[in-house]
């Protein structure tokens, strides 16, 4: 992670750094650091909306839904999620989005 961090402080073109700053989510939450991995998965969204990369959104904001909801949280986890799944219009057979939707079925049976 630390040679990632550092190829993108000095690589102009952050084309992934979206997903980067997720899966340190990822990394986060496998160590137990819940809070950090909140932290990044926000991060990742933000950085994903201001580069228009609504996959990578995607994929943040099923995590950090995930997080919502194993929390307790399944309003804020629907509100997370739901925006962003709902600008996609095609692709419903790719993992991510399939993955997405079960997630928002889950959501909306509690």
């Amino acid at each position: 992670m630390d040679e990632a961090r550092a190829y993108y402080a000095s690589y102009p073109e952050r084309d992934h750094y979206a997903e980067f700053l997720r899966i340190g989510g990822v990394l986060s939450l496998a160590d137990g650091d819940r809070a950090s991995a909140r932290t990044r998965f926000q991060q990742a969204i933000s950085v994903a909306e201001s580069q228009s990369a609504n996959r990578f959104r995607l994929r943040a904001s099923r995590d950090l839904a995930q997080i919502l909801a194993d929390d307790g949280d399944i309003e804020g986890a629907r509100n997370v999620l739901a925006p962003v799944y709902a600008w996609f219009t095609e692709g419903f057979d790719a993992p991510d989005i399939k993955q997405a939707k079960a997630l928002l079925d889950r959501l909306n049976q509690t």
